[in-house]
């Protein structure tokens, strides 16, 4: 599906991570090879990992606790959307205790949706639409997961891939911003890709066993995550780069036009392949993998923080931001403004 945004600007992109840095060569199921081959294939060489007691709440929370204070906007926020596949609880929705635990009015709309690598941009569609119907003047999008807690450390493809973070995005009604183009869309014959098959409605907890099992060579229990990393590979490969077009070809604009690319940091060999079939230079792809690993749904907005100390100031910049994986699901949004002011806060 494609859409077009009108009257939408981003403010702010802030991200809260865990203090607990994990490094690829300490991963004790990794020989020395086996590290330095992980590390040149994902290019992840450190991750982020939150304690226990820690959810993506809580790094949402930081990150959004610093971004209203610098603002001073809190008593304007009129809709407030989580992001994530990893909430506090079943219910009540996760949106509505951080509408109350950042102290913002209760005519404040909160609401979750449950999206992962492409949440992000599905969350940018969603707050958008709200601002250009009038109904909304500024927005919260809190977007992260803590992928850690559904890893199992026996499981190679993994435990070593995916870091912990949260981001808080400020969006505000602007009648002189430039359009968004976005393309959306959703093939959910690779749910089995990407999949943690028990623990609610289809297998409750309790109706199967824990045990860690072999599925071909990835030792987790049915608690766990579960990835295929050829299915997604040849899923990215196949419709990342279509996403894309479709989306220059509404905004008008051609791919050597765009200032960056910013891609879910699934890993880099994924990032390093699309720039590659785009036709890309891998210096015009931001990345955030190498310090954080993948991030989930946080990790486009954490890459703009990233990036934000070398192009804050920066005009009229023109990103394409695509988010892809699980679902499977994709969705690639182009716009052209001001970069945003950003800031990266850590958990202690």
């Amino acid at each position: 599906m494609n859409t077009e945004i009108h009257n939408t600007r981003i403010d702010a992109v802030y991200a809260g991570i865990p203090e607990h840095e994990v490094f690829t060569s300490d991963y004790s199921l990794f020989s020395p090879d086996e590290a330095r081959l992980f590390t040149k294939n994902t290019g992840i060489h450190s991750r982020r990992v939150a304690p226990d007691g820690v959810t993506c709440s809580d790094l949402c929370y930081i990150a959004a606790e610093a971004l209203l204070a610098d603002f001073d906007v809190a008593n304007e926020i009129d809709l407030l959307i989580f992001v994530s596949q990893s909430p506090d609880y079943f219910l009540p929705a996760t949106a509505i205790l951080l509408q109350e635990r950042l102290g913002l009015r209760d005519a404040c709309m909160a609401f979750d949706i449950s999206l992962g690598c492409s949440g992000y941009v599905y969350g940018l569609q969603v707050v958008g639409q709200f601002i250009q119907s009038g109904a909304v003047r500024k927005a919260l999008l809190l977007v992260g997961d803590k992928s850690t807690i559904s890893t199992a450390y026996q499981d190679k493809s993994t435990y070593p891939l995916f870091g912990d973070a949260g981001t808080a995005t400020l969006l505000s009604f602007s009648a002189d911003s430039k359009p968004w183009f976005i393309n959306t869309g959703s093939d959910g014959s690779g749910k089995n890709s990407i999949i943690i098959e028990g623990g609610h409605s289809r297998n409750p907890y309790g109706t199967y066993s824990e045990e860690l099992l072999d599925y071909d060579g990835k030792m987790h229990s049915k608690s766990h995550l579960h990835l295929e990393g050829l299915d997604v590979f040849n899923f990215a490969l196949n419709r990342v780069p279509q996403s894309i077009q479709e989306t220059l070809q509404c905004s008008g604009k051609l791919m050597d036009t765009i200032d960056y690319l910013v891609l879910h940091q699934a890993n880099g060999l994924i990032t390093k392949t699309l720039a590659r079939k785009l036709n890309v230079p891998l210096e015009r792809c931001l990345t955030s993998i190498e310090q954080f690993g993948n991030t989930s749904s946080a990790s486009i907005p954490l890459t703009l923080v990233c990036h934000g100390d070398e192009l804050y100031g920066r005009k009229d910049i023109s990103l394409i931001l695509s988010g892809f994986g699980v679902g499977f699901s994709w969705a690639s949004l182009f716009l052209s403004a001001d970069f945003p002011k950003t800031k990266l806060i850590t958990h202690a």
